[in-house]
């Protein structure tokens, strides 16, 4: 073999082994997390030496024996102007540093600013036409999906999905997710550093698809909703009950149309076909943000609860969230915050004392106790429209009060009341009980007199109290309840509750118990 050929082909053997293969979300136009060492990790030949160079440093690994590396860069600045990651011979270009946001859960959190599937955003041609934020990048899975043509999740977790990043611009911003991208905004205006939000988020999906199985077999209280689901699961095939909806739904158009020829009332649709090997517990963790670790983020913003809001199930969402959080946090290696949307008033007008089974109560009381988890942030939205639509078009409204308690928990920025009322304790004295709050000053009723509140003694008999605010605090009492037990406020499905703070940000329901 002549010695040219043999230079060639070693040369190509050579390249061949220093390429690397990268995780999607390490591409061209990223934003790297400022002030924290940031991982990037690949693949690679086993025993392979890597290296890593960006802004002046330079780190060097090698693959183990399944061909993984991973290196820290240490913490970096802010930085604008774009730069180069080089791993090896691959060059990652555009690349800023700032500030990075994972946003994940169902529907709201998925809603693209142009959204066929859920309806638009308001003044959604306006937003677009003005969105020339250059600063802003975001992480879009490739081919947006609905629930029912999502793959089957597998159970172990994925080590990577396709997807890329992409510029803010009037011609990219439509297929943003409107809270991530106006979240975004906000940030950009208030910090004026780069903003990096991570996409990962499937309409109609429970909390439980989103944390490890591991996690939940570890939680005695989840064994229930694990049997549960092991039941629903067992003999369901896809595509069978895919053909089953399909003929059923066939019929019922048929006889619909005849209902209406004859002027008589229309039947009942057949319920929509749900695909529950999506919704299955662990089933989004492995698929969809396993393979986002480790990149390195500021914290998490999340908006999920819709599917989780109603059934035998539904006052296990606190520790479902308290649960999600601690999996994330560990396996990420880092306390990062967490931030999450309380779920808005949604259905008819609350006509009991207690909705017992007012869709969303529980979940929403379950989120408000979740703040005790260190580093949480909860934007309370009960005021902000939605009972008339799951999917609130109003996102800049919900964006804006969940970028306020970050820029207030997380950036320090000098907001007096950044949220609104938070139950702080509960006392009785006498025939009554005493309420405090946090974030309570200027405590007043948004209209009228004060509504909202029930009461009840050991008999949990509840009816509706009377209220009076006594600086930063509120006495609720009734002469039939002569030993209080239990305050609810706002206890239902779309609450009278009407109580808010000076800013104008209404109370979290809750109740004493």
């Amino acid at each position: 073999m002549k010695a040219p050929l043999v230079l060639a082909l070693f040369s190509l053997a050579l390249a061949a082994r220093a390429e690397v293969k990268l995780p999607a979300v390490i591409s061209d136009h990223m934003v790297l997390q400022a002030g924290k060492p940031v991982t990037i990790w690949g693949w690679a030949d086993a025993g392979e030496e890597i290296t890593v160079e960006f802004s002046g440093q330079k780190k060097t690994t090698k693959a183990d024996a399944k061909g993984s590396w991973q290196v820290k860069l240490d913490p970096l600045s802010p930085q604008k102007e774009a730069g180069e990651l080089r791993i090896q011979t691959k060059i990652i270009k555009d690349v800023l540093v700032g500030e990075v946001w994972l946003g994940s859960g169902q529907s709201n959190m998925e809603m693209r600013i142009k959204d066929k599937l859920h309806g638009l955003v308001d003044n959604a041609d306006a937003e677009i036409a003005a969105a020339k934020h250059p600063e802003i990048r975001v992480f879009v899975h490739d081919a947006p999906f609905a629930i029912y043509e999502l793959p089957v999740p597998a159970d172990e977790p994925a080590a990577d999905r396709p997807g890329s990043w992409r510029v803010c611009s009037p011609q990219t911003v439509g297929d943003f997710s409107a809270m991530g991208y106006f979240f975004a905004r906000d940030l950009l205006a208030e910090i004026k550093q780069p903003i990096g939000v991570i996409t990962s988020s499937v309409g109609g999906t429970p909390i439980e698809a989103w944390t490890s199985r591991s996690a939940q077999e570890a939680v005695p209280e989840l064994k229930p909703l694990l049997a549960d689901w092991a039941k629903r699961l067992d003999g369901f095939v896809p595509d069978q009950e895919e053909k089953k909806f399909l003929t059923a739904k066939a019929a019922w158009l048929k006889v619909r149309a005849e209902a209406l020829k004859a002027k008589q009332p229309a039947p009942k649709a057949p319920l929509p076909f749900k695909n529950l090997q999506v919704m299955k517990p662990g089933g989004l963790f492995a698929s969809m943000i396993a393979p986002l670790m480790p990149y390195t983020i500021r914290g998490v913003i999340w908006y999920q609860g819709e599917r989780n809001a109603a059934g035998p199930f539904t006052g296990l969402y606190g520790l479902q969230l308290k649960t999600l959080i601690a999996d994330w946090r560990v396996r990420w290696a880092d306390e990062f915050h967490f931030a999450y949307v309380q779920l808005p008033a949604v259905k008819g007008v609350q006509k009991l004392p207690v909705d017992l089974n007012g869709w969303g109560a529980a979940v929403r009381d379950g989120m408000r106790r979740t703040l005790s988890v260190p580093h949480t942030s909860m934007a309370i939205t009960m005021d902000l429209r939605g009972e008339e639509n799951g999917h609130p078009p109003n996102k800049t409204d919900y964006a804006r009060r969940l970028s306020t308690v970050v820029l207030h928990d997380v950036y320090q920025k000098a907001i007096p009341l950044p949220t609104g009322p938070l139950l702080k304790s509960a006392t009785v004295e006498g025939d009554k009980m005493v309420l405090t709050f946090d974030y309570a000053t200027g405590l007043k009723a948004r209209n009228g007199s004060l509504e909202g509140f029930a009461i009840a003694g050991e008999d949990r008999k509840f009816v509706w109290a009377n209220a009076k605010i006594d600086g930063e605090r509120v006495i609720v009492w009734h002469g039939k309840v002569p030993t209080p037990k239990t305050v609810c406020y706002a206890w239902s499905g779309n609450p009278k509750g009407n109580l808010v703070n000076g800013a104008g940000i209404p109370a979290s329901p809750f109740t004493t118990d």
